[in-house]
């Protein structure tokens, strides 16, 4: 058998095998890539809700602080308070 040719098939082999190796690889990290870019589009939509909801309750607290009447609608509201010169009624809710 000729030498050169037991090399070259060897080399010929090697490289058949890098090759393979490489384009697994290669497979791999593009699905790894895609789902990567999946979960950042995920994170993106994410953001921009908690951004709105950030925005959202900004302007809330700002109406709160420069705006009375919203503030003292909202403290009869949820705490149930009145004026002094004010009756409040409290009924209690028939059993059924």
């Amino acid at each position: 058998m000729n030498p050169s040719k037991l090399v070259n098939g060897t080399f010929a082999v090697l490289f058949t095998g890098i090759a393979l190796w490489a384009v697994v690889f290669f497979v791999e990290m593009n699905r790894e890539l895609k789902a990567l870019q999946l979960q950042e589009a995920a994170n993106l939509r994410r953001l921009a809700a908690a951004e709105a909801k950030l925005k959202e309750q900004t302007e809330y607290l700002e109406r709160l602080r420069h705006d009375p009447a919203l503030l003292e609608r909202i403290i009869r509201q949820k705490l149930g308070f009145a004026k002094g010169d004010e009756f409040v009624f409290r009924f209690e809710k028939p059993l059924p």
